[in-house]
């Protein structure tokens, strides 16, 4: 059984793709975008939750290894 996006899921879903194309961060995205960060969110979690394949987030290092020279 094939579903298919309505027209609303399509926008949400169309712009996580988009982010994740981007390979940058929601919090990045929205502020390049008319959205807000909330929203993409709950979109993102809707849209799995109805089954729909949704691309991973760009998770950037928290951490960065460095080189200590003493």
């Amino acid at each position: 059984m094939s579903r298919e996006l309505n027209p609303t899921q399509a926008f949400w879903l169309g712009h996580l793709s988009y982010a994740a194309a981007l390979q940058i961060p929601l919090s990045a995205y929205a502020d390049t975008q008319a959205v807000m960060l909330a929203d993409l969110m709950a979109w993102e979690k809707r849209l799995i939750v109805q089954g729909f394949p949704v691309p991973p987030r760009c998770r950037p290092a928290r951490f960065v290894a460095v080189e200590v020279v003493v």
